[in-house]
């Protein structure tokens, strides 16, 4: 074999690698907790203890890959969005699930299911109806080259797909005597932060809907739901709702073309999507009390392998806000208040204000 038939050799090799890997299962989660090197998270999206008063009562994944909205409905209602005891409930790119179960029978199931799903859970407060993962990796999306298929778990750890996931979960009470089931991502990405490419910062990456939903429809199956069913369920899709931000009183304001309810989880999702912790909220007053801290580009924040070196970055102070939603008839207002119920500075409001309307296109 000639020095250009072995080329050719080794690129249909990688080539059918590649093909494997597409074909293949795209979900590998595994957190960083089952492995060293720990991911530390920059300022922005750190979470601190909560005090709540809040008590619960008693392969690569993307909408191509799963065909979300191609699921068969083949004996199944056109306009399905409930199955059993689970609905699922949307609003433009959010979607939650309504079960009607209470939220201490939920708990346990939830938590296995992100067990089974790879990850560690860095957050397990049932009195907060909160559990968050560990940032976790998806090794689905590791290129399944010739090298790493020979070799395989012998080098495994020196392949990284350069990105980390989280998911909170928040179970929340309804009026209904059910549960609102929340799943919300965050993620991160590492970049080369100079020309030199010699150094590299973990930066975050849009939240991902359609992760999201994905993960929402598993949860489902995990509740009883059949294959087809949940698909057809994550398809299902209501006309978008319509946000915009005004001005009331001469403060930023967020106006969304939904009843109470809808708004009330709708910003509680966004909340959980962004840059915000949530320590409490007052359902029956319309307050969600937050943490917010402004994400700042930094070039001097040490990128992944630096933090194993201890380098470190002194963190800005988060800000604490209350964020108030007020309905009448089908439509809701959402603004922003310091912590003792005054109005916010105007700078401020208009910045978180955007944010949420971002969120909530």
């Amino acid at each position: 074999m000639n020095h250009s038939s072995r080329f050719l050799l080794l690129g249909l090799t990688l080539a059918l690698g590649a093909c494997s890997t597409l074909e293949g299962d795209k979900v590998d989660y595994k957190s960083a907790g089952n492995k060293a090197p720990t991911l530390e998270i920059p300022p922005d999206l750190t979470q601190l203890t909560r005090d709540s008063r809040y008590t619960v009562p008693g392969s690569v994944i993307t909408a191509n890959s799963f065909k979300i909205g191609q699921a068969s409905t083949q004996a199944l209602p056109t306009s399905l969005t409930t199955v059993g005891d689970v609905r699922i409930e949307r609003s433009g790119n959010q979607r939650w699930l309504v079960i009607d179960r209470p939220a201490d029978k939920l708990w346990e199931p939830v938590k296995d299911f992100w067990h089974d799903s790879g990850f560690l859970l860095a957050m397990d407060q049932a009195n907060l109806g909160i559990m968050e993962t560990d940032w976790a990796e998806n090794r689905a999306k590791l290129p399944q080259d010739f090298i790493r298929n020979t070799l395989g778990k012998l080098i495994d750890n020196l392949y990284s797909t350069g990105e980390r996931d989280k998911f909170r979960t928040r179970l929340e009470r309804n009026p209904a005597g059910g549960t609102d089931v929340f799943i919300s991502h965050r993620g991160m990405i590492e970049v080369y932060d100079s020309a030199q490419k010699d150094r590299t910062v973990w930066q975050p990456r849009p939240a991902d809907p359609e992760l999201e939903a994905e993960f929402l429809r598993r949860l489902m199956v995990k509740l009883g739901v059949s294959q087809e069913q949940s698909q057809a369920l994550v398809a299902s899709s209501v006309p978008k709702t319509v946000s915009r931000v005004v001005k009331v009183d001469g403060q930023p304001a967020l106006v969304v073309d939904d009843g109470f309810d809808r708004a009330w989880r709708r910003v509680g999702l966004s909340l959980d999507r962004t840059n915000f912790t949530v320590e409490d909220r007052d359902r029956s007053k319309g307050y969600y009390f937050v943490r917010y801290v402004v994400p700042v580009a930094d070039k001097s924040e040490p990128g992944f392998f630096g933090k194993l070196l201890g380098t470190s970055k002194a963190e800005s102070a988060p800000k604490k806000y209350r964020v108030s939603v007020v309905s009448q008839n089908n439509q809701s207002t959402v603004s922003v208040q310091n912590a003792d119920g005054s109005a916010a500075p105007e700078a401020e409001a208009q910045r978180i204000v955007s944010v949420l309307a971002e969120d909530l296109k």
